[in-house]
């Protein structure tokens, strides 16, 4: 553990995938020395992979878009991955439960139409949190092992406060800590949250039939139901359900499980196998109602959380890591305080409107594709057999999906060393 009353330009809080990555941007990209950037996280990190190369995939995943890869190779993070692990997805195929898999309602998005070689990559979290904090340590950055249990911020410098007793100070304090964050509370801003008053389970499954690496999507009434390929011909699923239908899923036999998922899917890929424990967690929409205060700044689940149906939440989690890693670069090429709220202002101004915008469209689409029968639901398969129809709407989806559409930061749109 750093030693009580450290003094650093910047301290992310939050070891999690968002936050790993902020800090090895900065230590790379920052205009800061490396040694000034301190990382606090809650757990000592996995040194290594969790198994060997023949290790079953790990239970949780993430869609990498092709912005995000970017990112992810600006941190010097992604050439660390063991790319025979990761499972790039070349299709997305989605349906209503009102039609069928291969109906003229289903929507189905290829990257060969835009020339692209696959629409993301699907991506092992702990995999991608090991390579951020290695990247970030072998820059010289600062690795902290601990819980943080407080902060105050007057003008000169944020004070943080660690549960062990010891403390920092710092110009800067991003908050990834989470949808709960503290440090957003210590920093006095608000959030607003909505319960979709749904859980999602997560397992990986083998399916009788090949997965096509193919991203699949079903939704029903109950909630969105997604399969994602892995390197290994298995599936990832993340299968949104009402609250009060989780027990017996979460609960019931593997065989049971099994059986009621091949009927969720309509069997699209066969058989389905149970093969990992399952987890489940809450859904809910949060929106920080600013991301910054005079030296704070939110990134990740502690601005914004959304709706899981597209797996976005990470991409967009490593959107603002790149733009809060350009205001601080260009604080720097200004010889000002990275603290200085004129320039925090910047990193919200463009990623604030984008996620809200996320935010709202995946609410819109869980309300929308909810509907299973009478008008609204022929609307939604007319709605889809519309885009399927027509090429320029499909390639502004798929441009959406890879993560390339609208205004990116600079460490988004080009491989950087």
């Amino acid at each position: 553990m750093t030693a009580a009353g450290e003094n650093y330009d910047i301290v992310v809080v939050g070891g999690g995938l968002t936050g790993a990555c902020t800090a090895a941007l900065l230590a790379r990209h920052g205009g800061i020395e490396p040694q000034r950037i301190a990382l606090l996280s809650g757990e000592p990190p996995i040194v290594g992979g969790v198994g060997g190369a023949d290790a079953p995939p790990e239970l949780r995943v993430v869609a990498i878009s092709r912005a995000s890869e970017r990112v992810l190779q600006a941190s010097g993070a992604w050439q660390r991955l063991d790319l025979s692990r990761l499972c790039a997805y070349e299709r997305m195929r989605v349906w209503h439960e009102s039609g069928a898999a291969t109906g003229d309602g289903a929507l189905c998005f290829d990257a060969a139409d835009i020339g692209e070689p696959n629409l993301g990559s699907i991506a092992e979290n702990g995999a991608l949190l090991r390579a951020c904090i290695d990247s970030f340590r072998e820059a010289g950055g600062a690795l902290v092992t601990g819980q943080l249990a407080s902060m105050s911020i007057d003008a000169q410098a944020a004070q943080v406060q660690c549960s062990d007793g010891s403390g920092m100070t710092a110009r800067l304090v991003v908050g990834a800590d989470g949808a709960r964050s503290l440090v957003r509370e210590c920093a006095g801003l608000t959030a607003r949250t909505r319960d979709y008053r749904q859980q999602a389970i997560v397992a990986t499954v083998r399916t009788g039939r090949a997965h096509e690496n193919t991203a699949w999507q079903r939704f029903l009434r109950t909630g969105p139901l997604a399969f994602l390929p892995l390197f290994d011909g298995s599936s990832s699923i993340v299968w949104s359900v009402d609250e009060a239908l989780m027990p017996q899923l979460h609960d019931c036999s593997a065989a049971e499980f099994n059986q009621q998922l091949e009927a969720a899917a309509d069997g699209v890929l066969g058989a389905t196998t149970l093969v990992s424990e399952r987890l489940s967690f809450a859904l809910r929409s949060v929106a920080a109602h600013s991301y910054i205060a005079p030296r704070c700044a939110l990134i990740g689940d502690a601005a914004h959380v959304i709706h899981p149906l597209a797996g976005q939440g990470a991409n967009l989690g490593l959107l603002d890591a790149a733009a809060l890693c350009e205001a601080v670069a260009q604080a720097g090429v200004q010889r000002e305080d990275p603290g200085a709220l004129r320039l925090l202002r910047s990193y919200e101004q463009q990623r604030r409107t984008h996620n809200l915008f996320m935010d709202a469209a995946m609410s819109a689409l869980h309300s929308g594709f909810g509907v299973t029968r009478g008008p609204a639901a022929w609307l939604v398969n007319r709605g889809l057999a519309v885009v399927n129809r027509s090429s320029t709407l499909k390639r502004a989806f798929a441009r959406q999906a890879l993560g390339t559409a609208g205004a990116l930061p600079r460490l988004a749109r080009a491989s950087i060393a």
